[in-house]
């Protein structure tokens, strides 16, 4: 595979993403387009080869917060009933833990820059463990809210690291093409951690749950421990400390494309939240579900994700990732209206709601991995700040939105209305804060 510019220069007179931090010049390894040589490697540093290893690593690493989100899932209505406390609040524990997860990656992004991508990723993890040990013996609903709270604050170390690794060693095409084959590792969370937490707290009480990701925990550290190499050379690391963080997330949200490219994987995940939370009480109170058949609905939603992840990974060898972009935000907001339609109506019942919404989710994975690359290719220096920007946006817009399906009812015309108005306000990002749509855009990075 050819290595290409992930900037192209425009023709005269067409609007372009100009490069705030990039590259001048790219390399060709074998392995896809790299970062810029001044953040190769020291020479006695190991050298990042994208097997299927590090892939599964980096996946688990970028998948904690939503392991220790859909794991947990099935028990909301156990947790409400046995805290004496109401389905919103029960949803508060899960937007407690995505803005402690926005919180976290914004003090996480910075730190990694300046000490590291290990450190940071180790520390974190192992705090994870110490926070879900602590959340299985919460006592009141407000002490789980709070712990849950630390808990995403903790697990964005492993995700900010992930994305900042990334980006140390691959920018455009390439990037969104490994991003997108964390969707693959990602996607098992979906696909079985609600089957298993509703396994093991049908077995042993929805404590246990909390006790099986400290111990999932633990394996990703001695993983991270094993295998993550340094890959921010002391000699590139960003000095300084509150003052010069706070300088840089400055610069990221006076860029007014790049807030536009990171506010549409936060809307993605608010449309992709809205249906995680509210489906237990939807599907399993307000059609009355089994257990089983949640976690098999769960399942195959699951593989639409995977599916939509593959399907980019694959178009983006051929299809610039703008392009792509492009088209797959404004096909999910039609997908989402046409949702709520038939929640509104009740036409064709459970299945009509069920096929369609199928078919919205399996398109959530084809923006958010384009959006990501194009934005960080921008900044290749200060890659764990805006990682961290993009993943504090990414956990904000989820945590933000996912408590209003149940303020606005609980039902399938509420999860349906919250998620239409996310994907519709994507579509209007990406036309107005971004050169998208304008006519003879160069804004593109070409694929190898």
């Amino acid at each position: 595979m050819s290595s290409t510019s992930p900037n192209p220069a425009p023709p005269s007179g067409s609007p372009a993403l100009p490069p705030t931090d990039a590259p001048v010049a790219e390399a060709d390894t074998g392995g896809g387009t790299v970062a810029p040589p001044e953040h190769a490697p020291t020479p006695a540093a190991p050298v990042y080869r994208p097997d299927a290893r590090y892939v599964l690593m980096l996946g688990f690493m970028t998948a904690l917060p939503a392991i220790s989100t859909d794991m947990y899932l099935p028990s909301l209505p156990d947790v409400a009933r046995d805290l004496h406390t109401t389905a919103a609040g029960a949803q508060l524990t899960m937007t407690a833990m995505m803005l402690g997860g926005a919180v976290g990656q914004l003090v996480i992004g910075p730190l990694s820059d300046r000490f590291g991508r290990r450190r940071p990723a180790l520390i974190g993890v192992a705090l994870h463990v110490l926070t879900s040990l602590t959340c299985a013996v919460a006592p009141l609903i407000g002490v789980l809210v709070g712990l849950r709270a630390a808990q995403g604050f903790f697990n964005a170390a492993a995700t900010v690291v992930a994305m900042a690794f990334i980006r140390d060693r691959f920018v455009g095409a390439d990037a969104s093409r490994l991003i997108s084959r964390l969707m693959l590792v990602i996607g098992v969370a979906p696909l079985f951690a609600p089957s298993v937490g509703g396994f093991i707290a049908g077995q042993w009480g929805w404590r246990s749950v909390f006790v099986a990701l400290a111990l999932f925990g633990v394996v990703l550290w001695v993983a991270v421990w094993w295998r993550l190499p340094e890959t921010l050379p002391p000699g590139v690391r960003q000095p300084g400390g509150v003052r010069v963080a706070v300088a840089g997330y400055g610069r990221l949200v006076r860029d007014r494309q790049f807030v536009g490219l990171a506010l549409i994987p936060g809307l993605t995940s608010a449309v992709l939240m809205s249906y995680v939370v509210a489906s237990p009480f939807v599907y399993r109170v307000g059609f009355g579900l089994s257990n089983q058949q949640f976690a098999l609905m769960f399942a195959v939603n699951g593989l639409g994700l995977v599916g939509g992840a593959q399907v980019n990974a694959a178009l983006v060898r051929r299809v610039a990732p703008i392009r792509i972009l492009r088209v797959a935000q404004p096909v999910l907001a039609g997908l989402t209206l046409v949702l709520l339609g038939l929640a509104v109506t009740g036409v064709g019942g459970l299945w009509a709601l069920l096929v369609v919404q199928a078919l919205a989710l399996s398109m959530i994975n084809l923006a958010p991995p384009n959006a990501s690359a194009l934005a960080l290719t921008r900044y290749g220096r200060m890659a764990g700040t805006a990682a961290a920007v993009l993943g504090a946006v990414q956990a904000a817009g989820g945590g933000l939105v996912s408590p209003l399906s149940g303020l606005l009812g609980g039902d399938a015309r509420a999860m349906a209305l919250v998620m239409a108005g996310a994907a519709v306000l994507g579509v209007l990002v990406l036309a107005l804060a971004t050169p998208a749509y304008r006519r003879g855009s160069a804004w593109t990075v070409v694929p190898g």
